[in-house]
């Protein structure tokens, strides 16, 4: 439950505009709140900071609607990941103010837009291909409060594509890596740079690739200092945790 929402029924109470007894129902639901698909942590964003996110993969879009409904009742702010048009459309119907990022498949509700902090983060792809999932990363840190430097389709098989954008990458304070095949990029960010590096597998690739196992590996076993991993296509979690470094970089406190 957004602080700011805790904090206006309190205020009601105080001024007489909400009986006690209307403020316990308006509360009642804390810790969570059970709409029989699903039970909605509304009480993530007091505890971590940001509000619950839905994953839209395998629901339908009549139980993200609902999911995001009853979370935007509560958050100023809401995301959705892993969601299709099909999602989106049916979400859009009750909060029009939803935005579907097509590529990252990402729903956002932005009532409010947190104050940007710190230095950009840099989402790096090796290739074209892995651009879903490196949308991900960019559109879950934008929304989280981060100025994003997107340099994509710099992949080691042609390693001077991304020697051009070297001292480009060193100006963030965190970079994403993101790469299928065998996932080298990570392990020659990390390298160059005196950043923190999260690496990102995608399942871009052929067979032995093992739809991203191999990467993960490559990346798991890397030799560079301060590069961290998430799991394969989690451009989310890259996103999330960079957003989080960089504000606690640039001291504005956590999301």
């Amino acid at each position: 439950m957004d602080s700011k929402f805790l904090e206006g029924i309190l205020n009601e109470v105080a001024s007489g505009g909400m009986a006690p007894a209307e403020a316990l129902e308006a509360l009642k639901e804390l810790p969570y709140q059970d709409i029989g698909v699903a039970k909605l942590d509304q009480h993530r964003n007091l505890r971590s900071g940001a509000a619950e996110v839905v994953f839209g993969q395998g629901k339908t879009p009549g139980q993200a609607a609902m999911i995001m409904e009853r979370l935007a009742a509560a958050n100023a702010s809401i995301m959705c990941t892993r969601a299709g048009r099909d999602i989106f459309e049916a979400v859009s119907e009750r909060l029009p103010e939803a935005v579907y990022h097509e590529q990252a498949r990402i729903i956002t509700v932005q009532r409010e837009r947190p104050a940007i902090a710190g230095a950009p983060i840099a989402v790096v792809s090796a290739g074209t291909a892995d651009l879903p999932v490196a949308e991900e990363a960019a559109c879950t840190a934008e929304f989280y409060g981060s100025i994003v430097d997107r340099i994509y389709d710099v992949g080691v098989a042609g390693i001077h594509r991304l020697l051009d954008k070297t001292a480009q990458i060193r100006q963030a304070d965190v970079v994403i890596a993101v790469a299928g095949m065998e996932g080298a990029l990570a392990s020659v960010i990390g390298g160059l740079v005196d950043r923190p590096v999260i690496a990102v597998p995608t399942s871009v690739g052929y067979g032995t690739g093992m739809g991203g196992v191999a990467a993960l590996l490559a990346m798991l076993n890397s030799c560079s200092l301060g590069v961290s991993v998430m799991n394969i296509d989690n451009g989310f979690g890259a996103g999330y945790l960079a957003a989080m470094i960089n504000r606690l970089a640039a001291g504005a406190g956590a999301l």
